[in-house]
Order: structure tokens, then C-alpha cells, then sequence
């Protein structure tokens, strides 16, 4: 087992032995990352926040669930992904779809260490118009397909830990990922023929 996967268990452990600091200690590590995958799901600050909380909320009152089959960021993912539907559900709109995390975006700025790189404007609104035809792309697509591609493509998840994140099998993963790819193809096309060259 990896360090950190190692040092999850012990603190999840801890947690369950009554130190609260263990607890605080796994929020600080994965809130970031939390921020950043419901960002898929609104783009609300004040519902990222919220739905951030009560996911991290129900992970602490559900600690005792965590069987260890998963990492402890697969679970929390779950948690988090469940929360961030549910939330919309209660509200009676669809999540709004995914958008590239700014803080994934400053980073692939970073050439190395240094800086951010210097871009020209035309390249930064290029992205950008990239970013919100994403956007839109997605917003037409089954909540299925949208799920699958957002913790492939953007949280660059492994096939495994989507399999324990979504409760479905590998191949189900792999299935549901080929035909959302192409939903995703096709519905781009549909809404902007101007991607159907070469």
C-alpha cells in the first residue's frame, strides 16, 4: 500500500478512536480536490461550499462504512458526486456540467517551477470559447455519460477507482465511457458542424 493510501487508513482509525484533529487532518488533505470536482457540478461559490461541507459532514458520520476496499479518495469522491446530485435533485434542475478547473488550468500555465507563462490573448480566449463550448456539450448529455467523462477527463481517475466510485464494474466503466465519448462527439457536431472537418 502507498504512503499516503497507508496514512488515510491510520487517520480514518484515529477518527473512528475519537481524535477529531485525524478527522481534520484528511479534510485539509482532499478539500481542494473536493472544490474541484463539484465544480463539475455548479458553478454557484455559495453551492460549492455548501455541498463541499455536507459531503466531508457525511463522510464523517458514515466513517464507519469505509470498508478499505476503495482509497479513502475514491469514497469520499462518491460521497461527494452523490451529495453534489442529490443537492440538484432537491433544488429540481440539472447539475450544471462540467468546466475546466481554474486551478488545473493556472497549473498546466506552469511550465516547471517557474511562473505562470506568458499567453498571448487570443490564446487565453481560445481557451476560454473552448472551456464554454465544453460546457454547453456536456450540459446536453445523460447524467450517465456526463459523470463517467468528468472523472476521466478531468480528474484523470483510474478505471478501477471509477468502478468503486460508481458501484459498476470495470467493463461497465469502459462501455459507459466509449458510448459517452461519442455522445459527447456527436452532440458537439451537432451543435457546432464547424468541429466536423478533418
Amino acid at each position: 500500500m502507498q504512503p499516503a493510501l497507508k496514512e488515510d487508513v491510520s487517520l480514518v482509525a484515529e477518527a473512528l478512536a475519537g481524535n477529531q484533529l485525524s478527522f481534520q487532518l484528511l479534510v485539509e488533505r482532499y478539500q481542494d480536490r473536493m472544490f474541484g470536482l463539484v465544480r463539475h457540478y455548479t458553478r454557484n461559490p455559495v453551492e460549492i461550499e455548501d455541498i463541499v461541507q455536507d459531503a466531508f459532514l457525511k463522510a464523517f458520520t458514515r466513517l464507519t462504512s469505509f470498508q478499505q476496499q476503495s482509497s479513502f479518495y475514491t469514497w469520499l469522491c462518491r460521497i461527494a458526486i452523490n451529495t453534489a446530485l442529490d443537492f440538484h435533485k432537491r433544488h429540481g434542475r440539472n447539475p450544471v456540467t462540467a468546466m475546466e478547473d481554474p486551478e488545473l488550468a493556472q497549473a498546466a500555465d506552469r511550465p516547471g517551477r517557474g511562473g505562470p507563462s506568458v499567453q498571448a490573448p487570443d490564446a487565453r480566449m481560445e481557451r476560454a470559447e473552448m472551456q464554454r463550448i465544453t460546457q454547453e456539450v456536456l450540459a446536453e448529455l445523460p447524467e450517465i455519460f456526463r459523470t463517467v467523462l468528468v472523472l476521466r477527463e478531468f480528474e484523470d481517475m483510474a478505471y478501477q477507482d471509477m468502478a468503486d466510485v460508481l458501484g459498476i464494474s470495470i467493463g461497465t466503466v469502459e462501455s459507459r465511457l466509449f458510448r459517452a465519448r461519442a455522445r459527447f462527439k456527436e452532440k458537439l457536431l451537432q451543435l457546432h458542424p464547424e468541429f466536423g472537418g478533418d
